[in-house]
């Protein structure tokens, strides 16, 4: 069977629709300089917070619908789903994230963010900006729409283009999704989507196999103890000291449970109990995340959490329904992102044989950041890619390495993006992987 697949993505890879590389690269650049660069600095100067995405779906589906799109808005709350028919062939899915930070912009680019909206998680009036680069992933979904719109002869198939609400917190592919966005627009045949990377070069394809983005728990464990005077500890049971006992043998889950060569991740991130010095508490509460790459690494480490609470709880005395509790988010769940890996080894390729194999690289995550995108693409599965595309000219690294200043991370106030090579890079990436996936 693997032989098969091998042979399957090798001639698939080879009957790409003939695009002279130069020719897709000098019409994005066209593009970029007559539109696309003005529509980057429109969606900078204008981010809003998740779920509150209304003005900034308004322009993304006007601009899909001006390509020949047929647009449904306010799918999953501020949702955009963009579909072109053209003929017979595979559904095809592109996804790009809507949705800014409250973080106050610090970049010192004259088109900074000065926009400010009321947090409906804070009930606060905050500042807002790109901070994560989805300004970059819209204006290369527009871009896309145009070469396609403007390409049809060399593809057939549906193009399904979406504009995902919430990604920064969490539920917005799940809100979709919820809203029945398979069983409306139909189940993608393929899924694809990309996300600028400030610790990337600027218009490098970074693509690996494997688990790009982690999946992540929110955990809370509640402790309860028996209150008393902090001079007579012998009349309670302190949960602070339980708490405590609990945090450090949660540190072996990952050191002594899990495979050395399985990334994961369990840290406790807040730890509250108590009012005054000499109180001993009839409560604590811990709050964790857990990160993984697969769902046999995730159920080993939930299941582990719960396993040293109750019985950590027991070695204390605790009676059974006095036993810590461990709640497991289901609001705040994302599975891992695991990219299909023949679709990956079929990808790359093309994108070697037609960005440049200086343009292509595999380098590993080094973080457990997290994505929910994988609510797209778990379940059902549907074989996709996610890639990244590098954000920061090569001289910011140098100048960094030299003692300048650093890269500035995502979410940072000081985050910026080259938005050039970005965009451009974005495009081209996305385009040759549609024509690949849907030759004419």
């Amino acid at each position: 069977m693997r032989l098969f697949l091998t042979l399957v993505f090798t001639i698939a890879a080879l009957t790409l629709p003939t695009v002279a590389a130069d020719s897709l690269k000098q019409d994005v650049a066209k593009d970029y300089d007559s539109y696309l660069s003005d529509l980057f600095v429109y969606f900078h100067e204008n981010p809003e917070l998740s779920h509150q995405e209304q003005k900034t779906a308004a322009r993304l589906a006007k601009e899909l619908q001006s390509q020949g799109f047929e647009v449904t808005t306010g799918v999953g709350g501020t949702g955009i789903v963009a579909i072109m028919k053209n003929g017979k062939g595979p559904l095809v899915m592109m996804r790009a994230d809507m949705d800014g930070l409250p973080v106050l912009e610090k970049s010192g680019l004259d088109y900074a963010s000065k926009v400010t909206q009321l947090s409906l998680l804070t009930k606060n009036v905050v500042p807002v900006t790109h901070a994560c680069g989805h300004d970059v992933h819209m204006t290369s979904l527009v871009g896309t729409a145009r070469r396609m719109a403007a390409m049809k002869d060399k593809w057939s198939g549906t193009l399904m283009l979406i504009g995902q609400p919430a990604e920064e917190l969490g539920p917005g592919a799940q809100a979709m999704m919820e809203d029945g966005l398979w069983k409306r627009f139909g189940k993608p045949d393929y899924a694809l989507a990309f996300h600028v990377d400030a610790q990337g070069v600027a218009g490098v394809v970074n693509v690996t196999a494997g688990s790009p983005f982690a999946g992540a728990d929110t955990v809370d464990i509640i402790i309860h103890g028996i209150g008393a005077h902090g001079a007579s500890p012998h009349a309670g049971k302190d949960p602070v000291v339980l708490g405590s006992q609990i945090v450090l043998a949660l540190q072996t889950l990952v050191s002594r449970e899990l495979s050395p060569r399985q990334p994961g991740v369990v840290t406790v991130g807040s730890f509250h109990s108590g009012t005054k010095h000499n109180i001993i508490s009839d409560e604590a509460h811990l709050q964790l995340t857990v990160r993984n790459t697969n769902l046999q690494t995730r159920k080993l480490l939930l299941d582990g959490i719960k396993r040293i609470a109750e019985n950590m709880g027991r070695v204390a005395g605790l009676p059974e329904d006095m036993l810590p509790e461990v709640i497991v988010s289901k609001d705040n769940m994302l599975p891992p992102t695991v990219n299909d890996a023949p679709l990956v080894r079929r990808l790359r390729a093309v994108w070697q044989d037609k960005m440049g194999k200086d343009m292509v690289v595999d380098i590993p995550p080094t973080g457990m950041g997290a994505e929910d995108f994988p609510f797209f693409t778990t379940d059902p599965a549907i074989p996709s890619v996610y890639f990244t595309v590098g954000g920061t000219p090569k001289e910011d690294f140098a100048r960094a390495k030299a003692g300048g200043p650093a890269v500035a991370s995502h979410h940072s106030p000081l985050f910026k993006i080259s938005q050039e090579p970005s965009v451009k890079s974005g495009v081209e990436a996305t385009v040759y992987a549609l024509l690949n996936l849907m030759p004419r």
